[in-house]
């Protein structure tokens, strides 16, 4: 996300909760905002781009991640059972696909991100989230 507008925005549940998810995601804003404009001595430091759980809700667990560029990346995982190395390698792999789709000439910046391969790239993160993998 991108000055608090989507600039992709992916359901990858069977549910039909796609406007419980933009108001979860909204919400996470406001806590990514709170944490780097008001940081405390024991959260990461403003270099660290991983945010780490931001809030559990009943049925998700939501995490943020900045970019050096200020974009903020929300991951809403159903598993709330997920170790923070799957995230963190998620987040990583998500700011490289995310890397390359801006990086395309025909881009606009800050606008949403359209391109196929970039929908195709992160459906094979999100499948390969939780994974135990050596990479």
């Amino acid at each position: 996300m991108g000055q608090n507008n989507p600039l992709y925005i992916q359901s990858f549940t069977e549910a039909d909760d796609a406007l419980m998810l933009h108001h979860i995601v909204h919400c996470s804003l406001d806590v990514v905002d709170e944490r780097v404009n008001n940081p405390k001595k024991s959260s990461p430091t403003l270099n660290e781009t991983f945010l780490a759980l931001l809030y559990p809700t009943e049925n998700y667990k939501v995490y943020g991640y900045l970019t050096n560029t200020k974009v903020k990346l929300i991951l809403v995982a159903t598993d709330l059972d997920v170790r923070d190395a799957d995230v963190r390698n998620f987040f990583r792999k998500f700011h490289a696909a995310y890397v390359d789709a801006v990086s395309n000439p025909f881009h606009v910046p800050g606008k949403k991100i359209t391109s196929r391969t970039f929908a195709e790239r992160v459906s094979t993160i999100v499948k390969s989230f939780g994974l135990s993998s050596a990479s």
